[in-house]
């Protein structure tokens, strides 16, 4: 069994980080996307096993009323508003998937997690986005993972997943992983961002990785990210 553990972003020194562990996912590449030569310079940099997954472009799941927007580096022009987010078949989603497949391929990244905001809710709509994005986009060999919030019921989430054959993302101790060929679970802390898991909460964890499964991702997302997956990895 693989057992991928690593950090939501870099909590220390990328040096640092190298030493420790062999996985993290990206976070600026939510807000942001860096230059195509930045993201080539990170993966120079790294160890040459090292891996990186990395969060899709912002303009691809969220509308430009969410406040993750303030830290866009761009203006959205008024009249085009409407185009952005919510998986929308428009040119604006479409080159901002474009854009994030190019940092994508510059990293070497196996792994591209579109996280929705709880406003991505189970409309008719919505779905029809999603399965027509998805649909249309050129996947490659990327493993597409899809982090669904609010109202989603369980059937549904399966249901999506396995028609559009991407892998449901969920916090272990919040959700089971209702399908996928691997497993990727993103750790928020229990109750809230500032939690640290004891040494309970990481036994338990260690029970929910999917043995029948080739290879699970764990990622923390907390305070204590560095310090709760250095204590897991050595549980392991």
């Amino acid at each position: 069994m693989d057992i991928r553990i690593g950090c939501c972003g870099f909590p220390v020194a990328r040096e640092k980080y190298y030493k420790h562990f062999s996985v993290v996912e990206l976070q600026q590449t939510f807000y942001q996307l860096p230059r195509l030569e930045t993201a080539i310079k990170w993966r120079k940099e790294a160890p040459p096993e090292f891996e990186f997954t990395l969060k899709a472009w912002q303009l691809i799941t969220h509308p430009p009323e969410s406040p993750t927007y303030r830290r866009l580096n761009q203006a959205i022009p008024e009249k085009k508003r409407k185009n952005y987010g919510f998986f929308k078949p428009t040119e604006e989603v479409f080159s901002a998937w474009k854009e994030t497949k190019d940092i994508a391929e510059a990293l070497n990244a196996k792994v591209i997690v579109f996280q929705c905001p709880a406003s991505f809710r189970p409309t008719e709509k919505n779905k029809q986005n999603l399965e027509r994005f998805l649909s249309f986009i050129d996947r490659m060999d990327f493993y597409l993972v899809w982090e669904p919030r609010g109202l989603w019921q369980k059937e549904e989430i399966k249901a999506l997943c396995k028609n559009l054959s991407i892998i449901h993302c969920v916090d272990p101790f919040k959700d089971d992983s209702l399908y996928g060929e691997i497993v990727y679970f993103r750790l928020h802390g229990i109750g809230g961002y500032r939690y640290k898991y004891t040494e309970e909460d990481l036994k338990a964890l260690l029970g929910k990785v999917r043995q029948e499964r080739a290879f699970d991702y764990v990622m923390f997302n907390n305070v204590y990210m560095f310090e709760d997956a250095c204590r897991f990895r050595f549980l392991i």
